[in-house]
């Protein structure tokens, strides 16, 4: 069985609550990243993603100067370093996200798991379903209009 820790990545960037939004933007630009865990005293309290920054932030008249903590999104989604990948696989696919936390069974952040590197890890077919699920649940799949 393949476990998380196998198809992670470990070297995770995660910003405070008290970041700005303008380095929580460049960080994410600079290292090609479209969320960011937020954590304080060592733990994940919430994330910043993309759109936090665009629907939260700008299109409410927020400023770069803003703090993460302003526009993150408290509830988030992970999963255990010890989980199996097929198990993460038909959550991620279930929820519809495509990347997300990894921590460990004290709830420390200890790397980020995305759909790719499910894809290139797992031998089940599971993650080509999940992918498929995913894309028809957002909208971006290649469902013909009626």
């Amino acid at each position: 069985m393949t476990k998380i820790s196998d198809c992670m990545s470990k070297d995770c960037k995660w910003v405070s609550p008290e970041t700005k939004l303008q380095e929580a933007a460049c960080i994410m630009r600079d290292n090609d990243l479209g969320f960011l865990p937020v954590t304080e005293n060592d733990r994940m309290i919430g994330m910043i993603t993309d759109r936090d920054i665009v629907i939260r932030a700008l299109a409410e008249n927020k400023g770069p100067t803003t703090n993460v903590r302003e526009v993150m999104s408290p509830k988030t989604y992970y999963c255990y370093d010890d989980q199996s990948t097929q198990e993460v696989c038909d959550n991620m696919a279930d929820l519809q996200i495509r990347r997300m936390p990894v921590v460990n069974r004290d709830k420390r952040l200890v790397g980020i798991l995305s759909f790719g590197d499910l894809a290139q890890t797992s031998k089940h077919e599971t993650v080509g379903k999940a992918e498929q699920q995913i894309t028809q649940g957002c909208g971006c799949g290649t469902k013909k209009a009626a």
